[in-house]
């Protein structure tokens, strides 16, 4: 296992060999604090076919990755339903676990893995990308210095027209819903990120354009336990083309989070101030893999900690209650 006081790379074996896992291999070409010597997926060839563009080993299992291999860490990006099973594979090799949102499709399934990595001594925690957005994180700096005064409302869009009929996003007995889960776990991480724990939420389904099982609109209403209220629109059948995807109004001024810019006003204001360049996916892959890298190593604390992910799970509970009930439904602490 790692030693904190070398400066060799972390050892990472990928799970999954998916659009998701690609854009990881992107992030492990950028950094030089973590190495991927392998990759597993039920689909051989994938994992092969993955495996061959960086020159490192291919398996058809996490369990025979983990038996083989000699891996520090492990990153999970499979399917939501498949996340207990292979995570306590690798608890039970002593390797340290990033797994990929949302953690898991029900509270119980994340408290399970939680005291199985604690059961086994290993790091473990929930990848949530916009924490790592370097933007993000300044707008939480931001907020915290009184920038634009109280936070008041909270506005968050992650809308765009994806087909969505033969992708397992939309199979809820894999995914565990439709775009509330899917996308919405990121808005929802985001807004207890910048706000704090949430008290309450309320969720609405918008008309069915693609013929799934699933929603494919959505829109949220939370409240957070400072007073704040939010909103969230999510949906894969029609985009909002918004520039920016946050929207923080204070009771001085306004921050925009965006996708190519990111600034924010304060009342009185002739003119913004840009504090960031927008959303930059690889390098908050790259940021997200240093962090948890370092957190083995001991030399840094984790963004997203095993309390921040099981709070995930519970608030994405707590909004497909709101769902059937049609009413606002309080957040489990």
């Amino acid at each position: 296992m790692v030693n904190p006081e070398t400066d060799q790379p972390v050892r990472f074996g990928l799970v999954g060999a998916g659009a998701i896992a690609q854009a990881y291999v992107t992030a492990f070409q950028q950094t030089d604090r973590a190495t991927l010597v392998a990759v597993a997926d039920s689909n051989l060839d994938a994992a092969r076919a993955m495996a061959e563009t960086q020159s490192c080993a291919a398996f058809a299992s996490a369990d025979e990755m983990a038996t083989e291999m000699d891996l520090d860490a492990a990153l999970v990006c499979t399917p939501p339903a498949t996340h207990p099973e292979i995570c306590q594979q690798l608890f039970k090799h002593g390797i340290h676990v990033l797994c990929e949102k949302p953690l898991a499709i029900d509270s119980k399934s994340a408290e399970e893995m939680i005291a199985g990595a604690k059961a086994a001594d290993v790091l473990f925690t929930m990848a949530s990308k916009f924490r790592y957005v370097e933007d993000v994180t300044k707008a939480k700096s931001l907020l915290a210095s009184g920038a634009i005064g109280e936070p008041v409302l909270f506005d968050n869009v992650f809308s765009g027209r994806v087909d969505m009929s033969k992708r397992w996003n939309s199979n809820p007995l894999i995914s565990g819903g439709g775009v509330l889960i899917d996308n919405g776990t990121h808005s929802l991480d985001i807004a207890r990120y910048l706000l704090g724990e949430l008290v309450e939420v309320q969720a609405m389904e918008g008309a069915r354009i693609q013929d799934l099982d699933v929603e494919d609109t959505a829109k949220v209403f939370l409240r957070s336990k400072s007073g704040v209220m939010g909103s969230v629109d999510l949906s894969w059948s029609v985009g909002k083309e918004l520039p920016y995807f946050i929207a923080l109004y204070g009771s001085a001024g306004l921050l925009l989070v965006g996708w190519k810019e990111s600034k924010y006003r304060r009342a009185g204001d002739a003119e913004w101030t840009v504090f960031g360049k927008g959303y930059d996916k690889f390098a908050a892959f790259r940021n997200q893999i240093e962090n948890f890298s370092g957190a083995i190593r001991g030399t840094e604390q984790l963004l997203v900690t095993p309390e921040d992910a099981l709070a995930s799970v519970r608030v994405i509970e707590a909004v497909y209650r709101s769902l059937a009930d049609r009413q606002w439904e309080p957040v489990e602490a």
